[in-house]
């Protein structure tokens, strides 16, 4: 299997694009931008996000006590952007606050879910992170999310809202 034809399909699939924060057992900061997020259980309350094994803060995110998930909005672009870049200056110009374990929560994110570690997984070239929410906040004002779409940053076209017809069969 050719490696950049499957990363170009697994594109088709449009995502949300997240900064996970935490702090390192040296105090240090971590964060990296992905769009590997996704819910797992409703009781318990459980995430997950993976992370490359070739990342440096790997090591720090597998001994961090805690975890912010930090969903950036449509205007925080430039926040995904510095923290996609490796072994920069990550947290330039960006206001946090605390979080559980001392995760930063970046200001002005969607949402933010708080967590504490659950679990890790192998995932071939990358870890799962199951991490369990022990809170969690969102925005109160209408503010477009920031989407990752076949390789770039997108908008949505059409933001009326529909409701689905629930259950979908494909829950259950």
């Amino acid at each position: 299997m050719e490696d950049r034809a499957f990363r170009r399909v697994l594109g088709e699939f449009a995502t949300g694009v997240a900064v996970v924060t935490a702090r390192g057992q040296g105090e240090e900061l971590i964060g990296m931008t992905m769009s590997s997020f996704n819910s797992v259980s409703l009781d318990p309350p459980l995430v997950l996000f993976s992370v490359d094994r070739k990342a440096k803060s790997l090591p720090a995110m597998l001994e961090a006590k805690g975890f912010a998930v930090n969903i950036l909005a449509r205007d925080q672009e430039q926040i995904s952007n510095q923290f996609a870049r490796a072994l920069s200056n990550k947290w330039d110009q960006v206001k946090t606050s605390v979080g559980h374990a001392e995760a930063p929560l970046i200001s002005g994110a969607l949402a933010h879910f708080e967590c504490a570690p659950f679990g890790s997984h192998d995932g071939g070239d990358h870890v799962i992170f199951v991490v369990r929410v022990v809170r969690y906040t969102a925005r109160n004002e209408p503010t477009a999310p920031l989407i990752f779409f076949r390789g770039r940053y997108r908008d949505l076209v059409d933001e009326s809202e529909r409701e689905p017809t629930w259950p979908l069969p494909i829950h259950y």
